[in-house]
Formats: C-alpha cells, structure tokens, sequence
C-alpha cells in the first residue's frame, strides 16, 4: 500500500460508535492502508485504541439537551468544524473518509462530501441515527448493522449495504464456546448489566424479582451485577437478604468471558450489546433505554425479539412480578433457554468487521484507480 491515499476515521463520543470503528481500524491496517482519525477534542482519549492512526482534531458540538442559544453556538462550533474539516481533508487527499454517527463526524463527512470525496458511513442501530439521515443524500454507501434499518431516507435507499456491526476482538475469540443450558439442579449464572455504569430500574427491580423466586431456585443462583456506584449498597443488602450468590461492579473489563458462562443475560439493547448476543449466542432478557435518541434501543430489541432470539421487556411493562414469572418459566424449560441462544446465534454476523473492511476498501481502491488514470490522462 505504499504510496496510496490514506482512509480518514471520523468517530468519537460512545463506545457504541468507536467500538466498530476500533475494529475497522484494525483490519484495515492489516491490509497495509495508513488510517488517520479526525475526532472531536476528546480525540487525545482514542490515542490507545488507534495506535496506527494519525489524530486530528476538529471542532464538533451536538444540539442535545441545549438551550435556544446553546443550540446557537453549537450550530457556530459545528460551522467552524466543517471549515476546519475540509482545510484537513484538503491537506490529507484521502482515499476514502468514515463517519460512525454522532455529532463528532457530522463537520468531517459533511466536508467530504462537498469535496465530492468518496465516502461510507456505518449505522450501529436498527434505526438510522440523525446525523447518518441527514448525511444519507451526501454520502456514497450506507452501511447497515441490521436488516430492514428503518428511516433510511427513500432517496438513500439505493446506498444501503448490509455488512453487519463489527464486534471486538475479546468478544470474536470466544464466538466457538456454544452455550450450556444449566441441567436441573446445577449453579444458574444470571448477568445483569445496563450499560457502562449499570442502570437503575435494573437495579430495582431485579433484585427485588430475584427475592420472589422459591428457596430452592434462589439456592442455585449467582448474580453478576453491574450497578451504578449508588446503587451498589442497597442491591448488595437485597440479594444478602434473599440469600443469593453475587457479585457486584460498578464495571466489569472482562464482559466477554461473563457474557460466555451465562445462562441468561438481562440488560439494555444498545447496538454493541445485541451484536454481541448474537456474536455469542446467548439467551437475554433486554429491556431497552426508554429514552433513547429516535427510541433505537426498541428497534434493536425487536431484531431478536421478532425472531425469537430474547424477550423484550419496555421498560413501562416490566415489574418485580412479572420478570419472576419470566425467570421460573426460563429455569423450568430450559430447552427454552437453548432455543433463543441458537436463534440469536444465527441472527450474527460474526464476519461485520471484514464485510465492512471490505466495503470500504472497495471505495478506497475504486478512488485510487480513478485518481490513477486521471493522473496518466494528464501526462498523455
């Protein structure tokens, strides 16, 4: 690849967004392309997950949760971004630029395309996010995580490749340890988590379910639980009052391994959560985040759900009783368990990060061979 035009990252803010691009990254300088990373201020905290990648910082804001004029100067800080954003494009000439969503690749991809550079943008969710809809005209190809991505504009329709949401790499060398329903009478372990720092209804209402279930299943249980860290007291004090195993975090760093030995995960539906159920194949209980942008984390729910590969809880419906009710009925079938573990396996793409390597790589190299004989017409 020497002597070629770098590909341009554009990512930032969630895990959920520089999850896939980390592993694209990844792959892409196995195949030899030099990456650069244009990220929002915070870049200098990406350094670690992008050690190949130049780092280049542009101005970006978002208009979430502002006031009138806050919204005014994040529009400003944005404008200055896109200024900033195509002077960097202009410098770098890159093969082709990827934006992963959020408002830090929104100055990036919009300057890109008005340089009528060739370009790709990854949606994690099963909705396509706001700043990805708004780019959907602009843009060359849309990749998609999941079938059937709803609110993708009619006129983008055409653009849309389904490659699937690339998974880490902790997470793809454990994709051949198949799941193990738990026999009668053996050690059942339940993973809660919602998120990075836990979530709050889960940590109300799951121990409190937990309580409910007879003696002789809760003599069985051990609870892996990641809560906030004001939380951690009164859950601890709920499952030592019902005699139940546990282990409780604020975070867990090996979620791969706690995600393989578990016979029932409940949790969130974020993107990077559901592609990797279905990466692993395992059985989960997933009550999506109410609030959500564009309410995506119900979408991503009924990907598996609609199939048969979890049980999607709203978070309105769910209740101490009723998540008892659920859990009895999953322990006294556990052929139950199996099943939903192999379908959300076969809804997995364990190939995404190729796929979409693949992709872009694809536009890169079209845009090269363009540039190439451009290049040789005007020796001619």
């Amino acid at each position: 690849m020497a002597g070629r035009q770098p590909i341009v990252l554009s990512a930032g803010g969630t895990g959920g967004h520089l999850f896939p691009a980390q592993a694209l990254g990844a792959e892409l300088s196995r195949r030899g392309w030099k990456l650069i990373l244009m990220t929002d201020p915070r870049g200098h905290n990406y350094a670690q997950a992008f050690p190949s990648a130049e780092i280049v910082t542009v101005p970006s804001a978002t208009f979430a949760g502002r006031s009138l004029f806050g919204k005014a100067a994040a529009l400003f800080t944005l404008g200055r971004g896109m200024l900033s954003a195509s002077a960097q494009l202009g410098r770098i000439a890159p093969a082709a630029v990827v934006g992963f969503g959020g408002y830090p690749s929104l100055p990036t991809l919009y300057a890109a395309s008005r340089r009528d550079l060739p370009t790709l943008v990854h949606e994690q969710n099963a909705i396509l996010g706001r700043v990805n809809r708004y780019l959907a005209p602009r843009v060359s190809i849309i990749a998609a995580s999941f079938e059937g991505m709803e609110r993708v504009p009619s006129s983008a329709q055409g653009k849309v490749v389904v490659t699937g949401n690339p998974v880490r790499e902790t997470i793809l060398a454990l994709t051949e340890l198949a799941y193990l329903p738990p026999n009668a009478g053996d050690r059942l372990t339940v993973l809660v988590f919602g998120g990075s720092q836990g979530a709050r209804v889960l940590s109300q209402i799951v121990p409190k379910a937990v309580g409910q279930l007879p003696e002789a299943l809760r003599g069985r249980l051990r609870i892996e639980q990641q809560c906030r860290p004001e939380d951690l007291n009164a859950v601890r004090a709920a499952y030592e009052q019902s005699g139940v195993t546990h282990e409780l975090a604020p975070f867990f760093s090996d979620m791969g391994e706690r995600l393989t030995r578990a016979h029932l995960v409940i949790s969130r539906a974020g993107a990077s959560t559901v592609t990797e159920l279905t990466a692993l194949g395992r059985p989960a209980i997933l009550i999506p985040y109410p609030f959500a942008m564009d309410d995506h984390q119900s979408a991503n729910a009924r990907v598996l759900a609609d199939r048969g590969g979890a049980i999607m809880v709203p978070e309105k419906a769910l209740t101490a009783e009723s998540l008892t009710q659920t859990l009895v009925r999953l322990v006294a079938q556990p052929e139950q368990l199996t099943k939903l573990a192999h379908t959300a396996r076969s809804l997995g793409r364990p190939g995404a990060t190729t796929a979409l390597a693949d992709a872009v790589e694809g536009l890169a190299l079209r845009a090269v061979s363009k540039t190439t004989k451009s290049s040789a017409g005007d020796r001619a």
